[in-house]
C-alpha cells in the first residue's frame, strides 16, 4: 500500500509503556527514537512489542523546526529529532524543508516560507524537527 504521508521511518520498537486507554511506543529509527501515542487497542493488534519492526509515520505538516541542535526546553512535544537541513524547496507560500537526522534518515516537514526564512533554515543548518506523540501513527509489515 502506498500512503501520502512523506515520512516513513523504518525501525524497532525499543519500548512500549502501557496505559490505561492509549499506550507511548518508542521507535528506534538508527540514531533517533520516535515516540508514538497510540491506543492500546492498536499496540495489541498491531503485535507492538520491544523487538518488533514498525514503521513510524508522520505527515509533513505535522512537523515542526526549531533552530540549533540542543532539545527544546518547557515543551510538551515527545519527538525532538536532531540533524542537519539537506535541502529547502519553497513554493508560492509554503515549501518543504528536509532534516538529515543522525543516522542517516531523514524528516521533511511543510512550512511557510516566513517560517524557513525567520528560523534561518538553509542547508546545512543545524535544526530539529519537532513531533507531537500523537501525531505518529505507527504500521507494521
Amino acid at each position: 500500500m502506498k500512503i501520502s504521508a512523506r515520512n516513513q521511518l523504518k525501525g524497532t520498537v525499543s519500548a512500549v509503556t502501557n496505559g490505561a486507554v492509549n499506550g507511548v511506543v518508542a521507535i528506534d529509527i538508527g540514531g533517533s527514537t520516535v515516540k508514538a501515542d497510540i491506543t492500546m487497542e492498536a499496540i495489541k493488534d498491531l503485535g507492538l512489542a520491544e523487538g518488533v519492526p514498525a514503521v513510524a509515520v508522520i505527515k509533513a505538516s505535522n512537523v515542526m523546526f526549531a533552530v540549533g541542535a540542543e532539545r527544546v526546553k518547557g515543551l510538551s512535544a515527545r519527538n525532538q529529532l536532531a540533524g542537519k537541513v539537506a535541502s529547502v524547496t519553497k513554493g508560492a507560500v509554503n515549501g518543504h524543508v528536509v532534516l538529515e537526522l543522525v543516522g542517516g534518515n531523514r524528516i521533511m516537514g511543510s512550512v511557510t516560507n516566513e517560517a524557513i526564512e525567520d528560523l534561518g533554515l538553509a542547508e546545512g543548518a543545524e535544526a530539529l524537527a519537532v513531533v507531537k506523540s500523537t501525531d505518529v501513527i505507527v504500521g507494521v509489515e
